[in-house]
């Protein structure tokens, strides 16, 4: 990574600070409040599809996915409202529609795809929403590095509200169907207390747009379409550990699948632990340059995956785990410094419509990726690999290639102007 700083010293984390700039203690318990419910449903839908409703695996993934799609055609909307001046209100909202989509998911009965897919279309445009009507929100209280340092703690707690949920959730899974729709029952009520305290912040932004307008008029939405097609390829880091991981360490290695659960919770202990302090420490550094040189890292740490496959029966998967590690730090760094970047480039006044085509971008990353590894792991440990590895070396190319000066310009600018 380039030596290169910026004028702006590392920053030190203060807590208390942090918490203010995150949204204020009842936000931050509403963020962990709706994280844990999320966990407790998410990375079971699917078996409550076909365990308690009786529905076919295929017909429940089409469900899901057409959730997800559905999402993201909302999230033009979500923009518009969040430009209006709305904060804490499309955070509350993008609760409460899943509380509707659990309300639904419990009601459906057996054999009913029509309703189940109802329901996902309802938590996908929740979960949709969320990531982006959060990031407007923080975007409104604090500024520059602050903001970068909130942005980071809001994620290593989300993810610690969803692996406690996952946690609970695996844990009740003996107990079959009836605890199932007692998982669900209790998301919806999770959702629903933190909807009634992200709405509580009561937090708009329209004084801070009136005032941008009447000094400027009309403001762009800025250019980012190398950012936005290179954060497709990017975002594939997120679905390593959850699905080419075990797809390759099950069906390929013959491991043992404890080795995959090990990953998984190494990957959610290390964002937790590390993600703020990570984001700190490389606050000394341009948000591009770092964006760029998270790309590297996870194609180093795609090419040590491939070198780990090869390596002899009782050795890989120690070797995969190993490397699983630096493709963690990889993702820690993108996920610190991609919202970070985009929050920067966006004027007060389309902030809500940029970040909904960021996540726009991200979704999408989220919707093909897993098609796209399984296509890629039936060909081979070096189609999947050294595919991923390739694409994100030149999406990292992309990202660097842009005029350093010119955004450098554009970061002061709109930043002086939000204080």
């Amino acid at each position: 990574m380039p030596t290169t700083t910026t004028t702006t010293p590392t920053p030190k984390v203060d807590p208390r600070a942090l918490i203010r700039a995150s949204g204020g203690p009842r936000y931050a318990v509403a963020l962990a409040v709706d994280a844990l419910g999320t966990g407790l449903l998410r990375p079971f839908l699917l078996l409550y599809g076909v365990t308690v409703l009786g529905l076919s695996a295929p017909a429940t993934g089409v469900a899901m996915t057409a959730g997800i799609v559905a999402g993201l055609v909302c999230m033009p909307g979500v923009g518009r409202w969040l430009d209006r001046g709305a904060r804490s209100t499309v955070v509350a909202a993008s609760m409460l529609v899943r509380v509707v989509g659990v309300g639904l998911l419990l009601a459906t009965p057996a054999g009913q795809v029509g309703q189940f897919a109802a329901a996902a279309l309802f938590l996908g445009i929740g979960n949709q929403a969320w990531p982006a009507a959060h990031s407007a929100l923080v975007a409104t209280i604090a500024h520059g590095r602050d903001r970068d340092a909130a942005l980071a703690a809001g994620r290593a707690l989300r993810n610690a509200g969803l692996g406690v949920g996952a946690l609970i959730a695996t844990a009740s899974l003996a107990g079959g169907a009836d605890a199932l729709r007692a998982l669900a029952a209790v998301t919806g009520l999770a959702y629903l207390t933190a909807a009634a305290l992200a709405w509580s912040v009561r937090l708009r932004a329209d004084g801070a747009a009136r005032a941008e307008a009447e000094r400027d008029g009309p403001v762009p939405a800025p250019r980012m379409r190398a950012l936005l097609a290179a954060n497709v390829v990017y975002v594939f880091c997120l679905n390593v550990p959850e699905i080419a991981l075990p797809l390759v360490l099950v069906t390929q290695l013959h491991a043992s699948p404890m080795w995959s659960a090990a990953i998984f919770v190494a990957n959610t202990v290390l964002v937790v632990t590390l993600q703020v302090p990570i984001t700190v420490l490389l606050s000394r550094y341009h948000r591009r340059t770092v964006l760029a040189g998270s790309g590297v890292v996870l194609a180093v740490s795609y090419v040590g995956f491939l070198a780990a496959t090869s390596l002899g029966h009782g050795w890989a998967a120690p070797a995969v785990a190993a490397v699983s590690v630096l493709c963690t730090i990889g993702e820690i760094i993108y996920a610190g410094s991609a919202t970070a970047l985009v929050t920067s480039l966006a004027p007060a006044r389309v902030m809500g419509r940029t970040l909904a085509r960021f996540e726009l971008s991200t979704g999408f990353g989220l919707a093909v990726s897993p098609a796209v590894i399984t296509a890629l792991a039936p060909h081979g440990a070096t189609a999947l690999w050294g595919c991923l590895a390739a694409a994100t070396l030149v999406s990292s190319a992309a990202v660097a290639r842009e005029k350093k000066e010119k955004e450098e310009e554009t970061e002061e600018k709109w930043e002086s102007r939000s204080r």
